[in-house]
């Protein structure tokens, strides 16, 4: 199957769908954006506009705001929040696309997204980040040594599929790791982020170092907890994290706490996003534990 042949739709179109939908326009693959209201209009109206080296550019992409079930692609993305992904995932229940990959950053196991939409479930997890202001795009692609699109199989096999999901990451020229044991390393990540975005809903006036603590005791704690419940910590930096002294994980979080990225998180917009999803994702690593006799 030649990559350039292949059609993208990519369900979502905040920082993570609008990140990648770039890189594969400029690739040259086929890419189609689905997004609603306000962004759509947007989109529609200014192209994908974004930020690079401090000129504002834009570039035309499909956009559709519904989807018919006959439409079919090669692959789609699910690129939104935990918080909305089964919503997503319904919408796109009886489409007869055969492969979703869901481009979410967190999930704590995957039986309620494959409830939806069977073995056509193949587990990503972003290597993008940033945000969106006024209509612009400001995207962070990372130095692959720190982050990586990583993607696999439920199964762990690494499947045809897999391997032409790798071809299109390679024609855009975009960092990515097949990873054999997804759920693990989605709970691992989920944990260190309800550890590092639970700040949000802190009083600001509490200090730097309470705060960096208090991320470093949640975080160990929630680690111990699924390790306890049988969930291999994926990836390994975070098995490092365990055994470092809290008095460094402190120091390492303190400095965290005062990048230009944390404060750009404080804002309205991202903190009151970023708290509905560490909710659920709280809920559902609680639900998750107690369903294995654990108590973090």
């Amino acid at each position: 199957m030649s990559v350039k042949q292949n059609r993208i739709l990519i369900f979502g179109a905040g920082v993570i769908g609008s990140a990648y939908a770039i890189k594969f326009i400029e690739a040259g693959i086929d890419v189609t954006l689905f997004a609603r209201s306000n962004r759509f209009n947007t989109l529609k109206e200014n192209g994908l506009q974004y930020n690079e080296k401090g000129a504002v550019k834009s570039i035309k992409v499909n956009v559709i705001d519904t989807l018919e079930n006959d439409d079919v692609y090669d692959f789609i993305f699910v690129t939104v929040r935990y918080d909305r992904s089964q919503s997503a995932l319904l919408a796109l229940k009886d489409n007869q696309s055969q492969n979703i990959v869901t481009m979410i950053s967190n999930s704590i196991g995957f039986s309620s997204w494959q409830d939806i939409v069977g073995d056509r479930l193949l587990p990503a997890f972003p290597g993008v980040g940033g945000q969106i202001k006024d209509g612009i795009l400001y995207a962070r692609f990372p130095p692959k040594f720190l982050m990586a699109a990583v993607f696999g199989e439920i199964s762990g096999l690494v499947t045809e599929r897999a391997d032409n999901l790798a071809k299109l990451f390679k024609t855009a020229k975009l960092p990515y790791a097949i990873n054999k044991d997804m759920k693990s390393y989605l709970i691992t990540h989920s944990v260190s982020d309800i550890a590092m975005l639970s700040f949000l809903m802190d009083e600001k006036t509490a200090s730097i170092r309470k705060t960096a603590h208090q991320i470093t005791s949640t975080l160990k704690a929630d680690l111990r907890a699924i390790q306890k419940a049988g969930v291999v910590i994926n990836p390994f930096a975070y098995k490092i994290m365990l055994r470092c002294p809290n008095l460094i994980l402190d120091l390492f979080f303190m400095l965290w706490l005062r990048t230009k990225m944390v404060k750009d998180m404080r804002l309205p917009d991202y903190a009151t996003s970023a708290n509905n999803e560490v909710v659920q994702l709280n809920n559902d690593l609680l639900k998750f534990l107690s369903q294995n006799n654990i108590t973090p």
